[in-house]
């Protein structure tokens, strides 16, 4: 993980709200070095290795969230993404490559506990990043989506078993795996 001047992980968040993007930086001024764009066309402009988290906003006018993401992930950027939107999930989720998914407004020990988990294991085990990936899209698409669109979508299901199957895989590995979970599900992924 890279670390920014201050020790300090370095997070760019990205808004096209002027507003909302700063009060984000201010929510963590104290746990992080924070870096704002306002738009997705700043986001493609300034992300980088530098920056070990980013928090993007999908509806923005200029250049959408889900597009900025697409691009940075060709572009090789292997940090972790954080999609933090008033835009209510579809099934259209499951196939971005974000690592968690917050509806606004968020809490601010919301936001530092989401960076914080995805920050301290990031790059420990691909599968533990992958199963909590995956988790968080199955959490957040079942809040918003009846059973029946769920059961509907072979997309949802296939991600249902890769959870299950890297569920007993990690339980067996990780002595701490419970713990791990636990605190994954105590993050709030809907607008307070």
């Amino acid at each position: 993980m890279s670390r920014a001047t201050s020790g300090q992980p370095h997070v760019l968040i990205v808004d096209d709200e002027h507003d909302v993007a700063d009060t984000q930086a201010l929510k963590l001024d104290h746990h992080y070095e924070t870096t704002v764009v306002y738009g997705g066309a700043a986001a493609l402009d300034t992300a980088g290795p530098e920056f070990d988290a980013i928090l993007l906003d999908r509806r923005m006018p200029d250049v959408h969230g889900d597009e900025v993401l697409a691009r940075l992930r060709e572009r090789g950027y292997d940090g972790v993404v954080i999609m933090l939107t008033a835009v209510d999930p579809d099934l259209n989720i499951l196939e971005m490559a974000f690592d968690d998914y917050l509806q606004k407004p968020v809490e601010q020990s919301t936001l530092v506990a989401a960076l914080e988990q995805h920050l301290d294991r990031s790059g420990e085990d691909d599968r533990l990043d992958e199963y909590f990936e995956i988790t968080s899209k199955l959490a957040v698409l079942e809040r918003e989506k009846s059973a029946r669109q769920l059961e509907s979508s072979a997309e949802y299901t296939a991600l249902e078993e890769r959870a299950a199957e890297l569920e007993a895989r990690l339980e067996a590995e990780h002595d701490d795996f419970e713990e791990l979970v636990e605190t994954h599900r105590s993050i709030s992924r809907g607008s307070v």
